[in-house]
């Protein structure tokens, strides 16, 4: 005998609705909120790598109409008021939406986040008036990353950043719909809020009085490192090295002894392409493969790009007089055997600082959290620090300041012995010496564009490299003639 369902009818239809609706705004949460509607795409690979996403949109994101109004709303925060993200000289390309190394995406909603090239586009000018020529993979000598972290640390903790004061500016600049209006409100701004400011423990060095800024054009990278992927606690190292170049790597040939990173603390580019990709994101890859994909790309992209060549006349024969000083006096390091491999500390002389903040056990450490991650690579050298990399000359002209830590501003100021070196420069602004082989760093323009770097200071020493100081006036002459072809 069947049974008939003694549920009211209305009761059913309640159910099914409150079903459909379930359905519906499960949806809505999650087109708004979770789907990624996938990276923009480019056909030129400059392009791609100066905007192209590497999916660090996801936990490391900031949402674009925040990211938009912070300078607005803070514009006593930053380094230079009333020129916004300008003020910590990004790259900034004419009718572009973001600057240069900053990628939107829209997962649910539109995020912006940092890419490799935030710190590896370099711009130059021959006069102030001109307008900056772009070079992709090479190092930016302007950007101020330090005062960018703290930026946006000390917004997230001012009782400003709140969803009153961040709508009232979002409502002139956009027409966001009902649903992000609400989303923005109740949920992204709160949230946004708690994660910046959550970040103030993992930057607490940088906040240090007793540690030297870094300045334009440099960061801390291997504790960035340390605090950042192995989390490990802060400790007294303070290690500031320059922005790298990283064209052209197929030159580093780990099966020929060649390291990587200014401390020889890298194996391989493919290990330091994922590694610098994983500090973006600040966590585990949402989509692994995707991610390994766009590693393969940028491996591929970077192991191929070529050094940029001079940009200005170059005396020939004064060029090939240098020829013959260099191979005397530098290709014993720069051109030879030794190139790429790690030349110990007491030879060289230069500023411990940067070996000082990394080790075998920190090299364990993170290895291991990648292999947790499912991720293969030949990793961090599980082995002590002892000297420097023997650097690859290529580009060398557009490489300024030089030493590991930017600590010497032009390579005619290399060729001085250390005490005449100059002690105090400025770092950050883009108009080139071509006489000098580096940029400007001393006048009123250098001053207004740059960040001082004072070479007394712990991590900033000038002194070491003496190589080729005793050469004759005519010889130093020749030899950088000569560099300015490599």
């Amino acid at each position: 005998m069947k049974t008939r369902c003694k549920c009211p009818r209305w009761l059913i239809l309640s159910g099914l609705v409150l079903l459909v609706l379930a359905i519906v705004f499960g949806l809505v949460g999650w087109d708004r909120f979770l789907r990624d509607h996938g990276a923009a795409q480019f056909d030129n690979p400059d392009e791609r790598f100066k905007y192209g996403s590497i999916g660090a949109e996801n936990d490391a994101g900031i949402p674009y109409w925040i990211f938009y109004v912070l300078p607005r709303v803070f514009p006593d925060k930053l380094p230079k008021p009333g020129i916004g993200y300008a003020s910590f000289g990004v790259v900034w390309e004419q009718g572009q939406e973001l600057p240069v190394g900053f990628s939107k995406r829209r997962i649910g909603f539109d995020r912006v986040a940092n890419t490799c090239a935030s710190c590896h586009v370099s711009s130059y000018r021959s006069q102030p008036d001109e307008t900056p020529t772009l070079v992709a993979t090479g190092p930016n000598h302007t950007l101020d990353v330090e005062a960018f972290f703290r930026f946006l640390v000390d917004c997230a903790k001012d009782p400003r950043f709140n969803a009153d004061t961040l709508m009232a500016e979002i409502n002139l600049a956009a027409d966001l719909d009902f649903i992000d209006r609400l989303a923005y409100r109740y949920l992204i701004i709160p949230i946004t809020k708690k994660r910046l400011a959550e970040r103030e423990g993992q930057f607490k060095w940088i906040y240090r009085h007793d540690f030297p800024e870094w300045g334009r054009g440099r960061d801390d990278a291997m504790n960035l490192t340390k605090y950042f992927m192995i989390r490990w606690p802060m400790d007294d190292s303070f290690g500031p090295t320059d922005m790298p170049s990283i064209w052209n790597l197929k030159k580093y040939q780990p099966e020929k002894g060649h390291r990587m990173n200014f401390a020889g603390d890298s194996h391989d580019p493919y290990s330091v392409v994922i590694d610098s990709a994983l500090g973006l994101m600040g966590a585990e890859p949402k989509d692994k493969d995707a991610f390994l994909g766009q590693i393969d790309w940028l491996v591929d992209y970077l192991k191929n790009k070529p050094a940029p060549k001079y940009p200005f006349p170059i005396d020939a024969v004064r060029a090939a007089q240098g020829k013959a000083v260099f191979d005397a006096h530098c290709a014993a390091c720069h051109a030879s055997a030794r190139t790429g491999t790690v030349i110990p500390l007491r030879e060289i002389g230069t500023d411990r600082g940067r070996i000082d903040t990394w080790g075998k056990q920190a090299a364990i450490a993170a290895n291991q959290v990648v292999k947790d991650m499912g991720i293969e690579r030949k990793g961090l050298v599980e082995a002590p620090l002892t000297g420097y990399v023997a650097q690859f000359l290529d580009g060398i002209w557009l490489r300024a300041p030089y030493l590991h830590n930017g600590s010497v501003p032009t390579l005619a100021d290399l060729l001085m012995p250390p005490a005449q070196r100059p002690q105090v420069f400025w770092r950050g602004y883009d108009v080139y010496d071509p006489v000098r082989v580096g940029f400007v760093v001393q006048g009123p323009a250098a001053e207004r564009a740059g960040t001082p770097l004072d070479t007394r200071q712990r991590g900033n020493s000038n002194q070491g490299h003496d190589f080729g100081t005793a050469l004759q006036a005519r010889d130093k002459a020749a030899l950088l003639e000569y560099l300015k072809t490599l």
